[in-house]
This record gives C-alpha cells, sequence and structure tokens, in this order.
C-alpha cells in the first residue's frame, strides 16, 4: 500500500505546524514534505493547515489539525481498499 503523502506550507509554521510536521515525520508510515508554498495563502495566513495526497485539511488548532489529518489519512484508506474491492470483483 502506498504511503499517505502529507503536505505543509512553510508559512504556515507560525502557526505551530512545524511541530506537527517533525511528529509526522517521525513516523515511517507517512511520506511527509515541506513545501515554500502550497498556494493556498488566505487560508495559510489565518488557520494551520496541510494536505492528505492532495486534500486540504485545516482546523483551528494544531491538535484538531492533527485528529483532521489522521480522519483525511483513514478516509482516503478506505475509499482506495473499496475501489480495489470493486475492480478486483470485476
Amino acid at each position: 500500500m502506498l504511503k499517505p503523502i502529507i503536505e505543509f506550507c512553510a508559512s504556515n509554521m507560525h502557526h505551530g505546524t512545524d511541530k506537527l510536521m517533525k511528529k509526522l515525520e517521525a513516523n515511517p508510515d507517512y511520506e511527509v514534505i515541506e513545501y515554500g508554498c502550497l498556494g493556498n495563502c488566505g487560508e495559510c495566513y489565518l488557520v494551520p493547515f496541510g494536505m492528505v495526497d492532495g486534500q486540504i485539511v485545516a482546523a483551528e488548532t494544531i491538535e484538531e489539525l492533527e485528529t483532521k489529518l489522521m480522519d483525511e489519512i483513514e478516509e482516503q484508506q478506505a475509499l482506495r481498499e473499496a475501489l480495489d474491492r470493486i475492480i478486483d470483483d470485476m
């Protein structure tokens, strides 16, 4: 199974996403990438956010962002597994 790709914006680190990024980098089940900009400037300025396989995930706090990122990873994995089952049944 492919590792989820979790992306963070360097310009969003003032919200504390740098600490969350380092925590997630320590987990070998995730591919964590930091970019200078993810093109989400309005939200980037206002709240902590990240991306999971291209899907923007934002929250009011770092703790909430971590929970939402994990939820998004689970949802995407469940979707991939369901699609794999459908393809296998064809």
